[in-house]
């Protein structure tokens, strides 16, 4: 879902505008970030997410809060690594689509991380009672 969502309406979006750019974005750079970061976000979840106590015991909407903001964030530092990168590598001019990176990046990211934060958070189910109550 993290991933086909932000491409299927960037795709739908692109259809309704006549955008070809927003077309071809849904495929490449809306659809590939949100994939990345779906991708690596589910792995650290599943791997390591259930194991931090804040992650767990913090209301919901602070904890997808707090992943969208580290998406964005993240979606931001991949924009500039590739705009910086391949302006060094290839001339600025024969590449359109650089432009468009720092909005898909980082809205993909914010999209993606709410998306598999949110879902993991209701998948996750533990007691995070204090050390003073008893346990029925």
């Amino acid at each position: 879902m993290a991933y086909a969502s932000p491409a299927i309406m960037a795709g739908i979006g692109g259809l309704v505008t006549a955008d070809k750019g927003l077309q071809i974005g849904a495929l490449t750079t809306i659809g590939g970030m949100s994939a990345f970061i779906a991708l690596m976000l589910g792995l650290w979840l599943r791997s390591r997410g259930g194991h931090v106590r804040w992650i767990i015991c913090t209301p919901h909407l602070v904890v997808v809060g707090m992943f969208a903001l580290m998406g964005a964030a993240f979606g931001l530092f991949a924009a500039w690594t590739t705009t910086n990168l391949l302006g060094i590598i290839i001339p600025m001019d024969n590449l359109t689509w650089v432009d468009r990176v720092w909005i898909d990046f980082p809205l993909s990211g914010v999209i993606a991380s709410t998306i598999v934060t949110w879902r993991w958070r209701l998948a996750v189910t533990t007691n995070c009672s204090s050390k003073g109550e008893d346990k029925k």
